[in-house]
């Protein structure tokens, strides 16, 4: 039994190029983010432990030029974690929005392969009807 070709099937296959690169992309953005989360821990983590040893050494600290350093640095390094932060948000934002992206490819996929599906039942049950005809005109043409 020949099965009929589906005529949208160029558009299907698109589609399932256009699922793939989605994926692709959501990928990346995932790999983005966590790899922008992981920095922004290590930044943090770095901090917290400078943040013990200048706690550790304040006593013995003895200039005010030093005292001013660790200010600075310590404000520099509040605005670096603020500005990873940031960009953390802004990922997990990208990252969303290929997802939201992926999420429709994939419906509009699974549209035109339940339609392809459908059309083939169709078919099928198409061919089982003619061939039913096609016995039943058999079996009358030998009993007259």
């Amino acid at each position: 039994m020949a099965d009929k070709s589906f005529k949208l099937e160029q558009v299907l296959s698109y589609r399932g190029e256009m699922e793939k690169l989605c994926k692709q992309e959501f990928a990346t953005a995932k790999q983005g983010l966590e790899k922008a989360n992981d920095e922004l821990l290590r930044e943090e983590e770095h901090v917290n432990e400078l943040t013990q040893e200048f706690c550790d050494r304040q006593q013995d600290l003895d200039c005010i030029d030093d005292m001013r350093m660790y200010s600075d640095f310590f404000a520099r390094k509040r605005e670096e974690i603020k500005n990873q932060k940031e960009r953390v948000e802004q990922l997990d934002r990208e990252m969303n929005e290929r997802r939201e992206e992926l999420l429709e490819a994939t419906k509009d996929k699974k549209v035109l392969e339940s339609l392809k599906q459908k059309k083939s039942d169709e078919f099928r049950q198409e061919m089982l009807q003619k061939e039913r005809n096609f016995l039943d005109e058999i079996s009358i043409q030998k009993k007259v």
